[in-house]
């Protein structure tokens, strides 16, 4: 029988915890089945994910269908009720090895309950400690799962479940090995990455982790982190952006909007004062830091004064890096309870908000014509600066290395060195 068919939608998080299920699924014997890790964010990624297990089914005929991940766990009746599904396994199942044990085939057919979905606010620990990390050349690890904040527009915490975290020693250990396997970059991924510590003993922060990870595994030349509420920024945090040279210069920020009467209706914690701060004390600390930010276009309620909010808050926080969100209503969440934006204006909405990002982009890309980045490649022709901006090359590169190169030029998207 041939090995498991995996694909995976969605974050980063996801796709560490498929890298988990291959291996667990492979020590369980188990094959010949398509497991589909699904994203709930938006309802067109639930769509998505309809359309990618359909897919999946039509180039796999007979092929038992796993189906898990957010949308498994948010809404298993709508996977179920999919003819071509075999099984709905909710995201704290997926994670545990006697499931994949379970799934072993003559147990997929047959008359077993189709869903095993278990109540997600339940889970008090997050399996961080599974994998050493997954990437070819930069190594993610999971340091925090689920989150305690009900923004309004947000599905995930019903997803994921609260915040949980994996123990600093784990940590680093993890880091460790993945350092004595050749990784020479490390980033620290979770739902919401500036809640690590709040769960454990003493309450320790995000910033010191950072700074032991740093401390502890001195042969580490690159600790990134993945995006962070920037409100929660703890002062370790703030330090280490100043002081340490093996953080990197880049945060994605999760703002979601730029107009505060927005940002009290989506339930966030801080104001746009509070955003253009950080990055200018954060950029005071570290004069090379570059910003990326979420944005939600056409949240419910949100005027063209409102709007406009947003798009000026591109400038006035020197965003480099933007991911644009249409709104998307998801059942369940009080936004969707919320006056509607029409459709077209918020299609016009994120249109501008991506075309300001793409002119930030230009500019810092301009700005680094004619300068030297210590560039890891990721390919033979492709890698990326400490600022995470993406660099094409000439000629081939060996793969996995830090190089100092020259900056040439650019093609709108990326640097050519």
């Amino acid at each position: 029988m041939s090995a498991p068919v995996f694909s995976t939608l969605g974050c980063r998080l996801n796709a560490y915890e498929t890298e988990a299920m291959r291996e667990m699924a492979e020590a369980a014997g188990l094959s010949g089945a398509v497991v589909v890790n699904t994203c709930a964010v938006t309802a067109e990624a639930v769509r998505k994910a309809r359309q990618e297990i359909r897919r999946l089914s039509r180039e796999n005929p007979g092929a038992p269908v796993i189906v898990t991940g957010c949308a498994a766990q948010t809404e298993p009746e709508t996977f179920a009720s999919m003819p071509e599904v075999t099984r709905v396994i909710g995201n704290h199942e997926k994670m545990q090895p006697e499931t994949w044990t379970s799934l072993r085939a003559p147990d997929l057919i047959g008359e077993t309950e189709k869903i095993r979905v278990d109540d997600i606010m339940s889970v008090k620990e997050t399996a961080g400690h599974l994998i050493d990390g997954f990437g070819r050349h930069r190594a993610y690890v999971q340091v925090q799962n689920g989150c305690d904040h009900r923004c309004t527009f947000c599905i995930i915490p019903y997803g994921r479940g609260n915040s949980r975290s994996v123990p600093a020693g784990v940590v680093v250990d993890q880091i460790k090995r993945l350092v004595q396997r050749g990784f020479n970059e490390v980033v620290l991924t979770g739902v919401d990455l500036t809640s690590w510590g709040a769960d454990l003993p003493g309450e320790p922060r995000l910033g010191d982790l950072v700074m032991r990870i740093l401390r502890l595994v001195p042969d580490l030349p690159r600790l990134r982190i993945s995006s962070i509420d920037s409100i929660e920024a703890d002062d370790n945090l703030m330090l280490a952006i100043a002081t340490e040279l093996r953080l990197m210069p880049h945060l994605h920020l999760s703002l979601q909007a730029g107009d505060d009467m927005v940002l009290k209706r989506m339930k966030r914690r801080h104001l746009r004062d509070d955003a253009i701060r950080f990055c200018e004390d954060a950029r005071k600390l570290r004069p090379d830091i570059v910003f990326g930010a979420d944005i939600i276009a056409g949240f419910p309620t949100e005027t063209d004064a409102m709007f406009e909010n947003s798009l000026k808050l591109v400038g006035d926080c020197g965003l480099t890096f933007l991911h644009v969100f249409p709104y998307s209503a998801r059942k369940g969440t009080p936004a969707a309870r919320m006056p509607a934006v029409k459709g077209p204006v918020i299609r016009e909405r994120a249109a501008r908000l991506r075309q300001a990002g793409d002119a930030a982009l230009r500019l810092h890309l301009d700005a680094q014509i004619g300068l030297e980045h210590r560039v890891l490649t990721e390919g033979p022709r492709l890698g990326r600066t400490e600022q995470f901006t993406e660099v094409a090359f000439d000629i081939d590169q060996p793969e996995g290395s830090l190089m100092v190169l020259r900056i040439g030029g650019h093609d709108g998207q990326r640097l050519v060195a």
